[in-house]
């Protein structure tokens, strides 16, 4: 079993910075991807931004060169650098990671943290 710890979500004005962390626990072999999901209030969740496990990243077009995602590997987290906030980043920000346990593969998710961008 796994568990997923977020932090670092909060109440910031337009352009503003924040930055997301969240610590994997548990029954981990190895991990294959660590990413952010997004939730705004009544939209469907999307994907923010992946880091695999040779370092590549990905990233949704409305966020490109404003958020950057990075990883500790030795303490199983994973970062969201948060600059030039706007509004509409506004939502529940969620990490999902996929992992191997050595017997099996899974997906899990943390709890959410919220991210409000407003003045």
């Amino acid at each position: 079993q796994v568990h997923l710890v977020e932090s670092g979500g909060g109440l910031v004005q337009p352009g503003g910075s924040l930055r997301l962390s969240c610590a994997a626990s548990g029954s981990i072999f190895s991990i294959y991807s660590m990413a952010w999901y997004r939730q705004a209030p009544g939209k469907q969740r999307e994907l923010v931004a992946q880091i695999i496990s040779g370092g590549t990243t990905t990233y949704v077009d409305s966020v490109k060169g404003r958020f950057t995602i990075s990883r500790d590997v030795a303490k199983n987290t994973v970062y969201l650098q948060m600059n030039s906030l706007k509004p509409e980043d506004t939502a529940v920000y969620f990490c999902n990671v996929y992992f191997s346990d050595a017997r099996a593969d899974f997906g899990s998710w943390g709890q959410g943290t919220q991210v409000t961008v407003s003045s």
